[in-house]
């Protein structure tokens, strides 16, 4: 079996449940605080962190593990070939947003969430802190669409 093109496969899959979560995630998660009904927020939030977990980290596991492997499997210098090289750190930059300013966010929502799921109280807080995350969620989800650009026109 041809190592690339499996490897290139297993990608491509990363890539569609990383993206796709994300989308529909932030999707789910703006429709869900338009409500202004705790229970909903409170669930779509646990919802959020739990898919995160599994279906954004599979994702980024997959993407990194294929490319990279790919990239050294085939002798392809990922950090100075132009177009390995956009996608890598657009990759890594949306990745630092989602460390260091989105699941800090989300932790604090949620357990925002579990207090007001029972006491029907939405504290102010947590809606700053979700246009917090609105704002760095599609930041850090146009990123690696641009990486869609750098992968299907590359140039050498």
């Amino acid at each position: 079996m041809n190592t690339y093109l499996t490897l290139k496969s297993l990608h491509l899959l990363g890539v569609i449940i990383f993206i796709g979560n994300i989308i529909v995630t932030g999707w789910w998660k703006v429709m869900a605080d338009r409500t202004k009904n705790p229970l909903i927020i409170a669930f779509a939030q646990r919802q959020v962190t739990l898919t995160d977990y599994i279906f954004t980290t599979g994702g980024v596991i997959l993407i990194l593990v294929t490319g990279i492997g790919n990239a050294v499997l085939h002798d392809m210098d990922y950090l100075n070939i132009v177009w390995l090289a956009w996608g890598f750190w657009l990759f890594i930059l949306s990745g630092v947003i989602w460390a260091l300013i989105l699941i800090p966010i989300q932790i604090k929502q949620a357990k925002m969430s579990q207090q007001f799921s029972k006491d029907g109280l939405i504290p102010d807080n947590y809606w700053h802190l979700g246009r917090l995350w609105l704002f760095f969620g599609i930041l850090a989800t146009l990123l690696p669409l641009l990486n869609i650009y750098w992968m299907v026109f590359k140039n050498n």
